[in-house]
Order: structure tokens, then C-alpha cells, then sequence
């Protein structure tokens, strides 16, 4: 299933994968949790509600302040629910700018080339091995319960309606 993205209006992308609805039983992938680790995205986190928050790449505006923002609600969410932030990124890197900006409240997970998660989610910017910006909720029963899949790369995701859907779970 082939969809696509645009990048300020005047760039559109290719982005193909399996793209879930609300409903769908989450697929559960391993990505690279840290150097030399893995981490299976939905089994590590099992029986907890999770606020799955996918960026194109970290060191980028918006997708820094996604992350803050992710960071920021993580903090009054409780033990019943984790949020997970996926991107291109290494680990590494990851790291680094975890360190710079003080964000200790999500998991960060990596997606390199887009090509673990990107196809499993419907997320996968074909020409630039990146993730669509993106935000899922899955319950603790592995069932996607709210997606958002954002059209455009230069777009900020509607945090209040996630949030709002996510906070339905607690």
C-alpha cells in the first residue's frame, strides 16, 4: 500500500508499509534500543498502554519538539503506560541529544533506514530512509487504539487529540 508525504508543500515523497487502522492488533518488531541492544517494541513493554511517537529524525526542529513534548507528558503518566519515540536515528545519536536536551521520560528506540518499523507501521518515506512523522496509541492488550499518520514533514501531530485518546486508557 503505497501513500505519500510532503515536505512544505512543494516535495512529495513515497511513503509505503502496512498502514494500521484503529482496531488492528499492533505488530510487535525489534528495534535497536542502544548500542549493540535490541528491544522488541510492544514485548518490553507488555501489559502497559503505550504512546508511540514517531519522528522523521531527532536533530530536527519539530521532531525535537515532539519529543520534549512526549518527554514533558511522560513524566504524569504513571507505571500503566510508557511512551515510545521511534526514529532513523542511531542509537547513538539518540543519546547524544537525549543528554543535551534533558529527555529521561521516554524510551528511545531506532528505526535505521526505515526499514523495521517503517513497513510494519506504514511509515517508511521510501526516498529519504526515513519514518512519517506519526503517533499511535496501543493498549495493553496490543490493539491500536488511536493513529495518526501526519501528512505532511513540516507538520506538528495533534498532541491534544493523542493525549486525550491515550488518557481514555489510563
Amino acid at each position: 500500500m503505497s501513500n505519500s508525504v510532503t515536505l512544505k508543500g512543494e516535495t512529495t515523497f513515497s511513503v509505503s508499509g502496512n498502514r494500521l487502522s484503529v482496531g488492528d492488533k499492533a505488530p510487535d518488531v525489534e528495534l535497536v534500543s542502544g548500542f549493540g541492544a535490541k528491544s522488541n517494541l510492544l514485548g518490553d513493554t507488555s501489559g502497559k498502554v503505550r504512546l508511540i511517537s514517531v519522528v522523521p529524525s531527532i536533530d530536527t526542529g519539530i521532531c525535537d519538539a515532539q519529543t520534549r513534548r512526549m518527554n514533558e507528558e511522560a513524566s504524569s503518566l504513571g507505571d500503566t503506560a510508557v511512551v515510545l519515540t521511534v526514529s532513523a536515528d542511531l542509537p547513538m545519536a539518540q543519546g547524544r541529544w537525549c543528554g543535551a536536551a534533558d529527555v529521561e521520560n521516554v524510551q528511545m528506540l531506532s528505526d535505521p533506514a526505515a526499514s523495521i518499523f517503517g513497513p510494519a507501521y506504514g511509515t517508511q518515506i521510501d526516498d529519504l530512509y526515513l519514518d512519517q512523522r506519526a503517533i499511535f496509541i496501543v493498549d495493553a492488550s496490543d490493539t491500536v487504539r488511536y493513529v495518526e499518520y501526519v501528512p505532511e514533514i513540516a507538520q506538528h501531530p495533534d498532541y491534544d487529540a493523542a493525549l486525550a485518546a491515550l488518557k481514555t486508557l489510563l
